[in-house]
């Protein structure tokens, strides 16, 4: 699939692939890396590793984040003048359980920080997903519901809908390792069950327009403590990356993560 296809079909579906970003020669070595430190430091217990702010624990993948395969095709939808909002390490263990549906922020409504419903027909966030192993059915390989980010809600609305459950039209997504997944923040997805025996590893990373603000994902900003701290919210935290990190990465890098520096 070339970069118009695969333009056309997360235009239209929410979703695309883009293979072999990652080099076959560095995927083991990659892997075991970001599992190893997944676990490390990992905010919930095994079978689910989930780590924010994973650049501070892990460069393993700063050669490849602003590659033009990636990058290339978010400034496609974002122009020149891009951000990383995010950078989550994930491992999900084998008998992980099926998630709930969900959009990704702003436009999750669970979050304190959210857009309100209906959305707008605006493309805020990119999510991208770094397989760093083959994403199967039976492996754990995200549920999506392609064509979803068009609805204009989230799976929650009204109680109408049971986002634990199958919703009709959902797949999977599934690629070699070294395929980074792209797909719209609003398209509904979920956590698969993983009935493998080998863990699913994939570090997570998010790029935002300029534009958009991401200070209520930072501790310590005044819209992080007004719009979800003072109001008892919940939302998802990015925490600093420290000046020692930051100096070492390349230049093209340190555009995409400068304002996460921690002061």
């Amino acid at each position: 699939m070339n970069s118009d296809a695969q333009r056309a079909q997360f235009l239209a579906q929410g979703y695309c692939l883009i293979p072999n970003v990652i080099p076959a020669a560095r995927l083991a070595e990659i892997r075991e890396s970001v599992a190893r430190d997944v676990w490390a430091h990992s905010l919930l217990e095994r079978p689910t590793g989930y780590v924010p702010g994973f650049l501070r624990f892990n460069q393993s993948l700063v050669p490849y984040l602003a590659c033009d395969a990636v990058l290339g095709f978010v400034r496609s939808f974002f122009g020149a003048h891009v951000r990383i909002s995010m950078i989550t390490g994930t491992v999900n263990g084998p008998g992980i359980p099926r998630g709930k549906l969900h959009s990704d922020w702003p436009y999750n409504q669970e979050g304190a920080a959210h857009v309100e419903v209906p959305y707008p027909d605006c493309l805020m966030h990119i999510v991208t997903m770094w397989m760093l192993s083959d994403f199967t059915e039976s492996g754990g390989g995200t549920i999506i519901v392609p064509g979803s980010h068009r609805l204009g809600y989230h799976p929650t609305k009204d109680g109408a809908l049971d986002p634990s459950q199958p919703f009709p039209g959902e797949r999977q997504l599934v690629g070699k390792a070294g395929t980074v997944a792209m797909f719209d923040a609003r398209l509904w997805h979920a956590v698969a069950p993983n009935r493998d025996d080998q863990e699913r590893v994939a570090v997570i990373v998010r790029y935002a327009p300029w534009w958009l603000n991401l200070d209520p994902l930072r501790p310590g900003t005044v819209d992080r403590q007004q719009i979800v701290e003072a109001n008892s919210g919940k939302d998802s935290h990015v925490p600093p990356l420290t000046r020692e990190v930051f100096d070492q990465l390349p230049p093209d890098v340190k555009l995409l993560v400068r304002y996460s520096v921690a002061a």
